[in-house]
């Protein structure tokens, strides 16, 4: 054996370039082996998986174990999704183009596109195709911002940039060209001239020769309305001090939404309120504090340069929120001194915790800090979660832990809850496509979600129960209240904390309310991922905790919690 090695090693020696050639040809293989079984297996739902409750507790009754959760500190989870993704890769082919529509497939996280004019009629939720339109490149239709891809467009991915953006149209040009716009600047053509196929998606038409096939974005009702990259926040009645309140004003008798928002950035104001010929900016204060929103209708004058938009009147103004970043909030650092007491900022895990934190940063100008450690939110700006959590320093602690002995070590605790039909979900998207990503379909299609749901249902109850019994003094804040007020919410939250806090800061807070980590509104399942046993285990929890707040004389769950 060790004379055929000698003779096998002697051979390249005097050949290296044959050595060489062997060992790519090696490696390709390799590759290729590790690549194809991305594309290969199809994950299975069996009946027993896709009925994860077995019953319904009673009320009062015991829930059921957790099963093998590991829900100590330092509790992750992310081995688990990188391995799945491992195995199924993210696109999933099956034997032939029917059984990828049968198992429910559309294609992965990120493409799933309109599949032509046969299917547009069932996207419309998401995006609604609108027709052929001509496009010029000395005028374009569509004037907003544009990227091509020669190799992977889709429909889907031009639809979700321009909605990222802001943007109400998306259109499609030459099958890899995505151009996005408020206003459609063009004439309708004959369907038959956008006759270009995607480059990246067979089957889908992307437009043709300076032709557009446009989509108009219909995105989901808690997206916010913009207008290219600002927000619109609503129709307010003028303020009484106008000088004072918004302190720059400007004649336009060309009124415009874009003017008058350039107008307010170029100044760096984070407010733009259209005044049908006046543009005014400013922040949002005590004296135009954008609470008491009005009737759009009395705002709705037309633009005199603009045709489709309205532009107020000089009695109730039309306001945008700018891309200029209200400073006043954005100053944090760590605790002068050591914080005498301990205060969880408590939650079942997708229930907004992170969200929760960014508010309170902003609000108090003191970092959080955590009862884990994520590489991530560090390098997002939360930098209280190098600290360890007992070091005093932050303002308050995440954690998600629901155990006798670790609640017990806090002194004070806010409870935020969610909807566990909203949490469950944002947090299997967490586990399996990252702080703002999305799992693919075929995580939700396959038996890594009913296996999810059996397991965490019960620990989104006990963990509210956990905390109700256990902890020293509980500020209960539902997720959905903070949502829908957050300047009264983030009140208490913030008094609770021993926390002095300007109306005005608070009122800054409102402006940059979202931070980095929310989700796209126009990435969502096209149907409903619980299923009739799910819901009826599901309700029972949410029946548990009702009773418990309210037995502690406590507002129970918001009513859109059930029924379903």
């Amino acid at each position: 054996m060790a004379k055929l090695w000698f003779k096998f090693q002697r051979y390249f020696r005097r050949k290296p370039v044959r050595f060489f050639t062997f060992l790519v040809l090696y490696l390709m293989a390799g590759s290729l082996v590790f690549l194809h079984s991305g594309f290969v297996g199809q994950p299975a739902v069996s009946q027993n998986q896709a009925n994860p409750a077995a019953g319904v507790p009673a009320e009062g009754a015991e829930l059921p174990f957790l099963g093998d959760l590991h829900l100590g500190r330092g509790f992750r989870d992310v081995g688990e999704a990188s391995s799945i993704a491992r195995r199924y890769g993210p696109w999933f082919k099956g034997k032939d183009g029917n059984e990828r529509a049968k198992l429910g497939d559309y294609g992965g996280a990120w493409s799933r596109a309109l599949k032509g004019r046969v299917v547009r009629e069932k996207e419309e939720e998401r995006a609604k195709y609108i027709g052929c339109y001509l496009d010029d490149t000395q005028s374009r239709a569509l004037r907003g911002v544009s990227f091509f891809d020669y190799k992977k467009m889709t429909v889907f991915r031009c639809q979700d940039n321009c909605a990222e953006r802001g943007y109400l149209y998306a259109g499609l040009e030459f099958g890899a060209e995505c151009y996005c716009g408020h206003k459609i600047q063009a004439t309708n053509v004959s369907e038959a001239e956008c006759d270009m196929e995607c480059k990246g998606e067979r089957g889908s038409v992307c437009g043709g020769a300076n032709r557009l096939s446009v989509y108009r974005l219909q995105l989901a009702q808690e997206s916010a309305r913009r207008y290219g990259s600002a927000v619109f926040r609503g129709c307010f009645r003028r303020p009484n001090n106008l000088s004072l309140a918004l302190p720059v004003t400007a004649a336009m008798p060309n009124m415009s939404v874009d003017k008058c928002v350039d107008l307010c950035t170029e100044k760096e104001y984070p407010l733009a309120a259209l005044a049908g010929t006046a543009c005014h900016c400013g922040f949002p204060t005590t004296r135009f504090p954008l609470h008491e929103r009005e009737d759009e209708q009395l705002c709705a004058q037309k633009c005199s340069a603009e045709e489709f938009e309205s532009c107020g009147t000089p009695s109730y103004f039309i306001v945008y929120q700018t891309q200029v970043q209200d400073n006043r909030c954005m100053d944090r650092r760590f605790l002068p001194a050591k914080s005498k007491q301990l205060i969880a900022l408590a939650s079942f895990p997708g229930a907004g915790n992170t969200w929760a934190r960014h508010l309170i940063e902003l609000a108090t100008g003191f970092y959080t800090g955590s009862y884990y450690f994520d590489g991530s939110l560090y390098n997002k700006g939360f930098k209280g979660e190098r600290d360890h959590w007992r070091s005093g320093r932050t303002i308050c602690i995440k954690t998600h832990e629901s155990g006798q002995k670790e609640i017990e070590a806090f002194d004070a605790a806010i409870l935020l809850i969610r909807n566990p039909y909203k949490a469950l979900m944002a947090e299997f998207n967490r586990k399996y496509g990252g702080h703002i990503g999305f799992a693919a379909h075929a995580h939700w299609k396959g038996k890594e979600w009913p296996e999810f749901v059996r397991n965490y249902a019960p620990w989104w109850a006990t963990h509210t129960l956990d905390w109700l019994q256990f902890g020293k003094k509980v500020l209960v804040v539902h997720f959905e209240d903070l949502k829908q007020d957050l300047f009264v919410q983030l009140g208490r939250m913030v008094s609770l904390l021993g926390v002095a806090v300007r109306e005005d800061r608070l009122l800054c807070v409102e402006s940059q309310k979202d931070g980095n980590f929310k989700r796209s509104g126009l990435r969502k399942l096209e149907y409903d991922p619980y299923t009739v046993d799910m819901q009826k285990t599901i309700s029972a929890y949410i029946k548990m905790v009702d009773a418990a707040l309210k037995g502690r004389n406590l507002t129970g769950v918001p009513e859109d919690y059930y029924p379903r």
